[in-house]
């Protein structure tokens, strides 16, 4: 098999000294690869060492050709225009010129072949789902997800050999996540993606996984994958039960040496006592029985060692993604308390004509038919007791803007917010007096115990907030925030599983669970919002406002 990119004893370690990669070997072959592994295991890193953002401390890097790179955030200038985000202004330019009369040589060598560059660019946009979207636009004006699409046609234009993509479905809406999936389907070149996205990893032809420092390639999706993995765990589990009887075995086999040893020893200072062999010859029986002794104790002793090691390297081959475990009593809500009452703008159309809108609403039903989804749309927005809310809706529908005006608005309990860019820790900071800002009365053993319970032991709590992975960065942001005082009864989450692998996304869940209040989450990640125990669903529309469903 030839392989388009191959790792090379690399090592990379931070500033700090935490390694993250240390004499990692891999070769990735032509076709889809899925890159999956725990948060912190250096998915991010490793890529970014491939595409060349960051260097190697020691090792090489081989890549087969042209290398495109989509970064896990994409940088926001929100002066720069799409034109610029798609690296096509300079060509763009000249070939004004050109059009204009300017035939100065150097517009023709910005040029180059590229005579047709804005009609490829438009249609690879519209191709995204982003035909309206001018050129000219400003990133400023788009939402997240729009830039974030914007960033992947840049890298579909270059028509790179490889291309790396590191969690391109964050911040995309349904429709955005369905024209990426298409846009990956037909990709003809080398493509590693980084992604915690199940439908994506579907789309893939192989899944590398980055687990204990090391690459191990899986032929097939991730569904091939799992299945794979489940397997392997079967066995491991079967080999684990086999060395732990093997253990038990060895245990009562030195104990029934030792007692038969301890019989026999007994026997000659019995037999010696009354007078049965002579003094020499029972000692002479002493010395045999107890160098014998001492053979079939380190004989079985030895036996003991060996089943124990079996025991530990089976172990070790059974897969252990630790799991979060909380109690947070102090953010309990009564089922009838009311927790929020916010007024809502009426949406754009609100004061159109009744006539008018009874005719629209009949053209739309006649158009949509049985697909048509009833819902109420809201004037006010109540949440009583321990509500768990789904806020639906597309990219630059609103949904951002709603959670902060519910943060500003003020409820009637304590209410946090946990953004999409978990800009909420201070960098410089450790994940400890992170914590310790948000809980000022707490103890510093306090605070260990409950980051441990984020699964930050030891020295991993002294880490400086900048140094952590995405999935790491999210776990102490949370355990911040649940950690705040007072503990807070309305926690709003905006798109929470963005930058988590799919092991961290069940592990949030896990600590959602535990979490007592009311909960209102934006997202459009459906199979996690499914697993959260989800009351109400609202859906966000910039022109109809917030309805319920």
């Amino acid at each position: 098999m030839s392989f388009s990119l191959v790792i090379d004893h690399v090592s990379f370690a931070w500033p700090d000294g935490s390694k993250v990669l240390d004499r990692l070997d891999a070769a990735f072959p032509a076709g889809r690869t899925g890159l999956i592994g725990l948060n912190g295991s250096g998915k991010s890193t490793l890529i970014k060492i491939i595409a060349g953002e960051l260097a190697p401390q020691s090792g090489s890097v081989s890549v087969a050709g042209e290398v495109g790179y989509l970064p896990q955030n994409v940088p926001l200038a929100a002066g720069r225009t799409v034109s610029d985000l798609l690296e096509i202004s300079a060509t763009r330019t000249a070939l004004h010129a050109i059009e204009g009369g300017d035939v100065a040589e150097e517009h023709f060598a910005a040029v180059g072949d590229d005579w047709d560059v804005e009609e490829r660019a438009r249609a690879e946009l519209d191709r995204l789902g982003l035909g309206h979207i001018g050129l000219d636009r400003t990133v400023g004006t788009l939402s997240g997800g729009e830039t974030v699409m914007v960033a992947l046609a840049a890298q579909l234009l270059k028509r790179p050999d490889v291309l790396l993509l590191d969690e391109p479905t964050n911040n995309l809406d349904l429709e955005a996540r369905r024209r990426l999936y298409a846009a990956v389907s037909a990709w003809q070149g080398v493509l590693l993606l980084v992604s915690h996205d199940r439908a994506l990893l579907e789309l893939v032809d192989q899944v590398a996984e980055l687990r204990d420092g090391a690459v191990r390639m899986y032929g097939g999706n991730l569904s091939a994958y799992e299945e794979q993995v489940d397997a392997e765990q079967e066995a491991a589990e079967r080999t684990v039960r086999t060395a732990e009887g093997e253990v038990r075995r060895q245990q009562r086999e030195l104990v029934e040496a030792r007692t038969r040893i301890d019989r026999g020893l007994r026997a000659g200072r019995k037999a010696f006592e009354n007078k049965k062999v002579p003094k020499i010859v029972a000692n002479g029986l002493k010395r045999k029985a107890q160098v014998s002794a001492g053979k079939q104790r380190t004989l079985h002793l030895e036996k003991l060692e060996e089943a124990r090691e079996r025991l530990t390297e089976a172990e070790q081959s059974v897969r252990d993604d630790a799991e979060i475990r909380i109690e947070l009593p102090g953010t309990e809500v009564p089922a009838g308390r009311t927790v929020l009452t916010l007024p809502l703008d009426p949406p754009p159309g609100a004061a159109r004509p009744a006539q008018e809108d009874a005719q629209e609403d009949a053209q739309e039903d006649a158009e949509e038919g049985a697909e048509e989804i009833r819902r109420a749309v809201l004037e006010t927005l109540v949440v009583r007791g321990p509500e768990r809310i789904a806020l639906l809706g597309r990219n630059g529908s609103g949904k951002t803007t709603l959670l902060r005006r519910i943060l500003e608005h003020g409820a009637h309990v304590p209410v946090h917010y946990l953004p999409q860019r978990l800009d909420l820790l201070d960098d410089a900071l450790s994940v400890v007096d992170n914590v310790r800002a948000a809980a000022p009365s707490a103890s510093v053993n306090e605070v260990r115990a409950r980051l441990a319970r984020f699964l930050f032991r030891g020295e991993r709590a002294n880490q400086a907030a900048g140094t952590l992975s995405g999935g790491e960065r999210f776990r102490a942001t949370l355990a911040a925030l649940l950690s705040a005082e007072p503990p807070p009864q309305l926690l709003l989450l905006d798109e929470p599983t963005n930058n988590l692998d799919m092991a961290s996304a069940a592990q949030l869940a896990q600590a959602l669970s535990a979490y007592r209040g009311a909960l209102i989450v934006a997202s459009h990640d459906v199979p996690f919002l499914e697993t959260l125990g989800i009351t109400r669903w609202l859906h966000q529309d910039r022109e109809a406002g917030l309805a319920e469903s």
